[in-house]
């Protein structure tokens, strides 16, 4: 057991203890490394400014990933290699991002500029080329600038980024970080914990039941920065070995509690493509570095992507109390709002996704205000088991819709039997939204908004199934609102 957390500023091994290994990586930055280029703009991992970039070794490779500063413990850097805008320039040379950026005219005010110029040092470091448009505005989806806007940003990108990328082993001195050392600042009442062993978590979780479980800190970190929380247990899940491994067989998908939604995402978007599509929307590459699989169900927002997604698809939930194992519906483990079935000391070990089979299909659609890196006001999720062209039963789930992420089983029962051929047989399941959910009003949008919309993705996956043309499509859904309004 080790009492500090050890991360490399440039080539010089920085070692933490007491309260900074719980502050945040910007307030560490800014405030004792005086590292002042990475700035705080909206201090929740939307802005981008304080993107700085990590350094890894993942299985004997260097993984360069962005990430936000701002709501990143200062002791999730433990085994990294912190690189800021400050560390780019060598002997007076620019970076290539920086140069082209200079010479494209990608900045104005220079307030966001650090940021985004880490954001593409990523990309630059990532190893994926050629870089097309595509992959640099994904890639700057959790970067705003408010005055520059993006075209000189993304030309700059592609230039830079236009070479062959290289990928190398890890340098030796970030393999000298790796240990297998547990983590323990503080004493019993006050610490900052990283165990090394799914053992050592156990035991720590059955002694300190009251302790906040941290994975990603994307929302954890919203709890420092915006209700300026203090908590005095924390356990940071990041080293834990094999909490983060992915195993797949013809018909399960396993993720550990760990795995980022960044790993999770290729996984995903190969069982379906609108799978995909919601994780590359699911945030900016910045929250989908940080943020994990087992975060985002632990975390129990009604509004959450995957859990949805996932429930669609008969999901499993493993949780581990101790040496005690037991396996749940994902469904089963949303209770109410903020509420899970989850026992004092246990925590979220693994999710298993069953991979549709031949004669299923899955849907999922997300509704935002805006594209990139929004919450949904809606998700709906949508696995159909067909024989011939009849629904033999259905699995319907929404986010947004409830207090919880939740099936629609009133629907999936007026489903079964319906024929795709006959869109008359799908009005007493559409209509049967209403029996499943009450939506509430927020600010993100009205109940009725939220009621139609619904029942307008539900129509829209019924009709994509049936193989209706895209104008058909549109036909329906304008009608289908039209009805409503009348």
């Amino acid at each position: 057991m080790r009492d500090q957390v050890r991360f490399l500023r440039g080539n010089e091994v920085v070692s933490l203890d007491g309260v900074a290994a719980r502050a945040t990586l910007l307030e560490w930055l800014r405030t004792t490394a005086r590292a002042v280029g990475t700035k705080e703009g909206c201090a929740e991992g939307d802005c981008g400014a304080c993107t700085v970039v990590l350094e890894r070794n993942r299985d004997g490779l260097v993984t360069h990933h962005a990430v936000n500063s701002c709501i990143l413990l200062a002791g999730q850097a433990d085994g990294a290699r912190i690189i800021t805008v400050e560390d780019l320039a060598r002997s007076g040379d620019l970076h290539p991002v920086q140069d082209a950026m200079i010479r494209h005219h990608g900045a104005q005010c220079g307030f966001c500029t650090p940021g985004i110029v880490m954001s593409l040092y990523a990309l630059h470091a990532g190893g994926s080329r050629p870089v097309s448009r595509e992959m640099v505005c994904d890639q700057l989806a959790g970067n705003l600038c408010r005055c520059t806007g993006y075209r000189p940003i993304i030309d700059a990108a592609l230039e830079a980024c236009a070479g062959q990328a290289v990928t190398t082993a890890p340098p030796t001195d970030v393999l000298a970080l790796d240990d297998d050392a547990d983590i323990f600042i503080g004493n019993e009442t006050d610490f900052f914990a990283a165990p090394c062993s799914e053992a050592a978590l156990s035991d720590l979780s059955l002694r300190h039941p009251d302790a906040r479980l941290v994975a990603g800190a994307t929302d954890f970190g919203l709890h420092l920065t915006k209700q300026l929380e203090q908590p005095r247990k924390v356990i940071w899940l990041g080293r834990v070995k094999g909490l983060d491994a992915i195993a797949s067989d013809t018909r399960t998908l396993h993720f550990g509690a760990t795995v980022t939604h960044a790993a999770a995402m290729p996984h995903l978007a190969a069982i379906d493509p609108d799978l995909g599509e919601v994780m590359r929307r699911f945030g900016s590459v910045q929250v989908r570095n940080s943020g994990t699989v087992g975060g985002n169900i632990s975390n129990a927002s009604p509004i959450g992507d995957l859990a949805p997604c996932l429930i669609a698809l008969g999901a499993q939930l493993e949780l581990a109390r101790g040496s005690e194992r037991r396996t749940i519906a994902l469904e089963e483990f949303f209770i109410a709002y903020k509420q899970q079935d989850r026992r004092p000391g246990e925590f979220v070990r693994r999710v298993s996704v069953t991979k549709p089979f031949s004669g299923q299909h899955f849907r999922a659609f997300k509704i935002t205000k805006r594209m990139d890196e929004d919450i949904s006001s809606v998700l709906g999720a949508f696995l159909f088991t067909l024989e011939g062209r009849r629904i033999s039963s259905a699995r319907i789930a929404f986010g947004g819709m409830a207090g919880i992420p939740a099936r629609a089983k009133q629907t999936e029962l007026a489903l079964a039997g319906a024929e795709l051929d006959h869109p008359a047989s799908w009005i007493g399941a559409l209509d049967n939204l209403t029996r499943d959910f009450q939506p509430i009003d927020d600010h993100r949008a009205s109940a009725a908004y939220r009621a139609l919309v619904a029942r307008n993705l539900l129509r829209k996956a019924l009709i994509e199934i049936a193989g209706a043309s895209p104008r058909q499509t549109r036909l329906v859904a304008h009608r289908e609102v039209r009805d409503a309004a009348e």
